[in-house]
């Protein structure tokens, strides 16, 4: 086995006294999309905020590509990239410039072809000259997609990438992050409420329950484990159980 390209070391964040993250541990390694879950408030965009070094752990320590994140955060995120519905490209300008220039701040080679090519790759190629603003909640998530692939990214995060996507467009973007996977090897960290996003894209899933993790495996051990018939079950049986209840259950 390759070593890990992301490892998470017994991570702790409080915020004024409130835990959000309770000594969680997992690795990621090359090719392997791993996929978090979790109802609101589990931890899991915390959790993606410290590895993008957005907040500092309380305790506990990040390595990716063998660096410790808290000394290398720099050349970590030269080689890391994400997408998210919850942050916007400026408004005021067009698709093809906002990418264009964030290839440059990525020190893309031949930004305008990446761009072009990336742009065509999902399908929204017609959109490049249209002000970022004016797009739709679907539209905007793919041109997030694309400003997070512009660097070839070893270690991708992606936060509810098909959000806003009708099932048509759903369907192509997991079809990507699984030709990403299989063609580049990067190792993906994938946030979603849609389970057929994770069951399709995911090799492994993690189970954030109020920032610790309450379960991991493939979709049908975890599955199993709980006794549901889908994953969806198992989502909505955690979300209205308390944690000494889940306990009980194991």
């Amino acid at each position: 086995m390759p070593d890990p390209l992301l490892v998470i070391d017994r991570i702790v964040k409080r915020f004024d006294g409130f835990t959000a993250v309770k000594g969680v541990s997992f690795s990621v390694n090359p090719g392997e999309t791993v996929g978090l879950l979790g109802v609101n408030g589990a931890g899991k965009t915390t959790l993606m905020n410290m590895i993008l070094g957005l907040i500092t752990p309380t305790e506990g320590g990040i390595h990716a590509f063998g660096l410790d994140l808290a000394r290398h955060r720099i050349e970590i995120l030269k080689r890391t990239n994400f997408c998210t519905t919850y942050a916007t490209l400026p408004g005021n300008l067009k698709v093809r410039h906002n990418l264009e220039i964030f290839a440059r701040l990525y020190q893309v080679p031949q930004p305008k072809k990446k761009v072009a090519a990336l742009l065509e790759l999902l399908e929204i190629d017609h959109l490049a000259a249209k002000a970022t603003g004016q797009l739709s909640a679907g539209e905007s998530t793919r041109v997030n997609l694309a400003k997070a692939l512009l660097n070839d990214p070893d270690l991708l995060l992606l936060d509810e990438p098909t959000a806003s996507l009708d099932p048509d467009i759903a369907d192509k973007v997991r079809k990507l992050v699984r030709r990403i996977q299989h063609e580049r090897h990067p190792a993906i960290l994938y946030t979603s409420h849609n389970m057929r996003d994770i069951e399709e894209v995911c090799d492994r899933i993690l189970f954030l329950h109020e920032g610790s993790i309450l379960a991991q495996g493939t979709a049908a051990e975890i599955t199993s484990r709980f006794a549901g018939k889908d994953l969806d079950e198992v989502f909505i049986k955690i979300a209205r159980s308390d944690t000494a209840d889940l306990v009980r259950a194991e």
